[in-house]
């Protein structure tokens, strides 16, 4: 059974429909690639399974939580989805003024409401887990591009989510990084998680997926 099921999903804006009765399905163990041109839907598809943008019709599950077309539901009724997943953003949006450690416990201290203590210990795991325990004191501001992008994926696996979104991961780094990253997300699917990406980077889908789907104009190609 899949871990994330979308059915039929249409996403409009502005009049103009960005998703057109899109189906797919990811388990959990398996790297799924979205690509496609910028536009096509990729990062749209990705926004509507994390609760971030809204959608017309179509039924999006993943794990127990389910989504249905309409206005976003308030943050109270999503704790079982930020529970069950995560995202990685293509900016990482990690917070300038906190340190890695900080942006690694935010969510799970005061969206999940876990003790600070508990937090502290699961950012301190996975940040050790990513090679990056040594920033763990550092800003946003004095990472490098890849230490950034581990951080942002410890910031998304902390609540230990099945399912891992990741939008265009490759896009501030290097080829060697780019690799770390392959060899990284292959590691967390093996680890039992379904991974979800969006990627133009043809090199990066073919080290790191186990199958890609590509999207043009908002449809499965």
């Amino acid at each position: 059974m899949a871990d994330l099921a979308v059915r039929g999903l249409v996403v409009e804006r502005a009049g103009r429909q960005m998703v057109r009765g899109v189906d797919l399905d990811v388990a959990r163990g398996e790297v799924c690639v979205l690509m496609g041109e910028s536009g096509a839907g990729k990062t749209t598809i990705l926004r509507v399974v994390a609760a971030l943008e809204p959608f017309a019709a179509g039924i999006v599950t993943a794990g127990e939580a389910r989504l249905a077309p309409g206005p976003l539901p308030p943050q109270s009724q999503l704790r079982a989805l930020r529970s069950t997943v995560g995202m990685v953003f293509q900016s990482h949006a990690l917070f300038e003024h906190l340190s890695a450690t900080d942006n690694v416990t935010l969510a799970t201290t005061h969206v999940l409401g876990w003790e600070p203590s508990r937090s502290a210990a699961r950012a301190a795991e996975l940040l050790e887990q990513l090679g990056v325990a040594h920033r763990a004191d550092a800003r946003p501001g004095q990472l490098s591009g890849g230490e950034a992008q581990r951080v942002a994926i410890a910031r998304a696996l902390a609540p230990d989510p099945m399912l891992l979104l990741m939008d265009e991961p490759t896009a501030a780094l290097d080829p060697a990084r780019r690799t770390a990253l392959a060899t990284t997300v292959r590691d967390l699917a093996g680890a039992g998680r379904a991974v979800l990406i969006s990627t133009h980077d043809e090199e990066f889908a073919r080290a790191a997926a186990d199958r890609v789907v590509r999207l043009v104009n908002g449809v499965i190609a």
